[in-house]
């Protein structure tokens, strides 16, 4: 596994990371020992950058993780959790103040059992607060007694990451970005790259689209947000499937698999073209099963794609997906 540094928290994360909203059995029930052995693959793969919130199964998430490495061996490498706040109803949409979200940061670190959170980062917030700015001032303060190391921001679209970007304590930047979600890479990442802050990419498979193995008749549980939010019913569409309708990403999945090389899989090429950006610190992906850790991992080691297949990839995005993605990008 190769490490990149997270922007200005300096911490080497590896490329590719966890993503654990799962372990909350929100997609449906995951068991502890599920979990467990997810953790224990990541571990051995070198996945050091683990990514939670404090929403997540009401918490569930960040207690299993802090159970986990409560109890992982000595010898091994102690991972950097990283975790989210900002949308428990108390705070979203319009009730932020300093003194609940503190709250919920110490809770996060008294679930997690730690001292101090590495890295602390807004739960896609109502832009209007990010505009506002005040709570960044808070989290600054948080900083400077200690609570946390660092922070960031989760946003659901470039407007939004260009906010968050002007405030110069910024360490990281939580985005939506895949072959279906192509638009930061034209200012963002570029503005992300110049004020040193870290690029976390989320959904980098569009919730599953571009692992290829979805088909009409496929059924999500009731609890998935494949399921509820597929239109965006219950937060931004953006979110689910990369804002593409169920049935039009199905059809661009075909589409796509003509431009892969020989013996290349969907998702390989997939996390390997995120990689290509320098930009990018770290992919979070979510997995259901142990043994797709190593798949996922093995991006990391793979060599770069050629200026041929990125040429082809752009000019597939502009041309035959951007025109379908609902909601702002």
């Amino acid at each position: 596994m190769q490490n990149r540094i997270l922007g200005k928290s300096r911490i080497a994360v590896s490329e590719i990371g966890l993503g654990c909203w799962q372990f909350g059995g929100d997609f449906g029930p995951v068991s502890t020992n599920t979990v467990n052995d997810i953790l224990d693959h990541a571990v051995a793969q070198g996945i050091t950058l683990w990514d939670t919130a404090d929403v997540y199964g009401d918490g569930r998430s960040e207690w299993l993780i802090g159970r986990f490495i409560k109890n992982l061996a000595s010898d091994k490498v102690l991972p950097t959790i990283i975790t989210k706040v900002g949308r428990r109803p108390e705070l979203y949409p319009n009730g932020y103040d300093k003194v609940t979200l503190h709250r919920h940061i110490s809770d996060s670190i008294n679930r997690l059992g730690v001292e101090q959170l590495d890295l602390v980062q807004l739960h896609c917030i109502p832009r209007s607060v990010l505009e506002d700015g005040e709570i960044f001032h808070w989290l600054e303060s948080f900083q400077r007694a200690g609570l946390i190391k660092n922070f960031g921001a989760s946003v659901e679209t470039v407007d939004e990451g260009m906010l968050c970007l002007a405030q110069p304590n910024l360490a990281s930047l939580q985005i939506i970005f895949n072959l279906f979600r192509q638009a930061p890479a034209l200012e963002l990442l570029p503005a992300a790259q110049a004020t040193n802050v870290g690029v976390i990419v989320r959904l980098p498979l569009a919730s599953g689209l571009l692992t290829g193995k979805f088909k009409p008749e496929t059924a999500f549980a009731e609890t998935d947000h494949r399921h509820y939010n597929r239109d965006g019913d219950a937060f931004h569409v953006g979110e689910t499937f990369s804002g593409l309708p169920f049935g039009k990403g199905l059809e661009l999945v075909e589409a796509l698999q003509g431009l892969l090389p020989k013996n290349a899989t969907l998702t390989d090429i997939a996390l390997r073209w995120i990689l290509d950006h320098p930009a990018v610190s770290t992919v979070i992906t979510g997995v259901s099963k142990p043994e797709q850790i190593a798949a996922n991992a093995r991006t990391s080691l793979a060599p770069p794609l050629s200026t041929e297949l990125h040429n082809a990839l752009t000019t597939f995005y502009s041309s035959q997906v951007q025109q379908h993605i609902r909601g702002a990008m």
